[in-house]
């Protein structure tokens, strides 16, 4: 299976919503820590390592 980087959204304008919602009122420390409980929850949840490692390498791109 590879990383789908095509727009698989129904709602992209609402999951970014969400997103900022879910970090609304959180200090830095929150904010950082509810991203770590998320990446951790949606890895699990795609469960396949080859995917997870392209996503990680498709994030570092560039930076």
């Amino acid at each position: 299976m590879n990383l789908n980087t095509d727009l698989n959204l129904t709602a992209p304008d609402d999951f970014y919503e969400a997103l900022i919602d879910m970090h609304r009122d959180l200090s830095d420390e929150q904010s950082q820590l509810a991203n770590a409980k998320l990446i951790l929850l949606l890895a699990n949840h795609i469960g396949d390592m080859n995917v997870l490692k392209q996503a990680m390498q498709a994030a570092r791109e560039g930076l």
